[in-house]
């Protein structure tokens, strides 16, 4: 009886024992594994990548030009912009010399579209909305002269007033038609643009998310 009594600790000590050991090495398994990667993943790491890499933008703004953020990286003004147009909107003329050839065209897109600077004219060419129009000089034209061949009573309208917004601190809308000008970073971005009309967030492609159309000259009344 004695001998079967002596027995029964033995088996509660090699019992706890075994739950030491068990509780030691649960921990350290906790510490040294990591939890499963779920099959989503992948799929999670695709939605980051929103706007064409725009984490990466975002991330590297700071890396702007400070030149570009100022706008003092070139020389053409608004004035300068709405002097070449007969009216806001329309084809502006061709300012340099144009020399062509029998046998050679001249190709406009070599030089406007990507831009760059032009060492012969000393300056950065703007880039053109609609490069997949190549027939340039069916609508910009090299002035001759500046003289009429008759006079005329022609007055252009006034251009569109600028940073306008509906609400304070609202997007400013687009004060022109999109009609060949769908192109938004074009005009409004890079050094061949004018300083007045850069923006200073180019790394956000989608314009049209946040700056819509003013076609509504006036406000919308529903008739009573």
């Amino acid at each position: 009886m004695k001998h079967s009594d002596q027995k029964v600790p033995r088996i509660f000590v090699g019992a706890a024992g075994v739950c030491v050991v068990a509780v030691i090495f649960i921990v350290l398994t906790a510490f040294t594994m990591g939890p499963d990667k779920p099959d989503v993943l992948a799929e999670d790491d695709a939605s980051l990548n929103f706007d064409q890499q725009g984490v990466a933008i975002f991330e590297n703004y700071d890396a702007i030009s400070q030149d570009y953020l100022a706008g003092m990286a070139t020389d053409r003004t608004l004035s300068g912009y709405y002097s070449r147009r007969q009216y806001p909107g329309s084809p502006p003329f061709i300012p340099h010399p144009v020399v062509e050839t029998f046998d050679e065209r001249v190709n406009c897109l070599s030089c406007h579209a990507k831009g760059g600077f032009t060492e012969e004219l000393k300056r950065s060419t703007p880039v053109t909305p609609h490069p997949e129009y190549t027939a340039c000089r069916q609508c910009h034209v090299r002035p001759e002269t500046d003289e009429l061949f008759r006079g005329t009573a022609w007055q252009s309208v006034s251009p569109p007033r600028l940073g306008r917004a509906h609400l304070p601190g609202a997007p400013p809308p687009i004060p022109h038609q999109l009609q060949m000008r769908g192109n938004c970073i074009a005009c409004h971005v890079g050094p061949g643009a004018v300083a007045t009309i850069r923006v200073e967030h180019p790394m956000r492609g989608n314009c049209r998310q946040c700056h819509v159309p003013d076609a509504q000259a006036k406000p919308f009344q529903r008739d009573s």
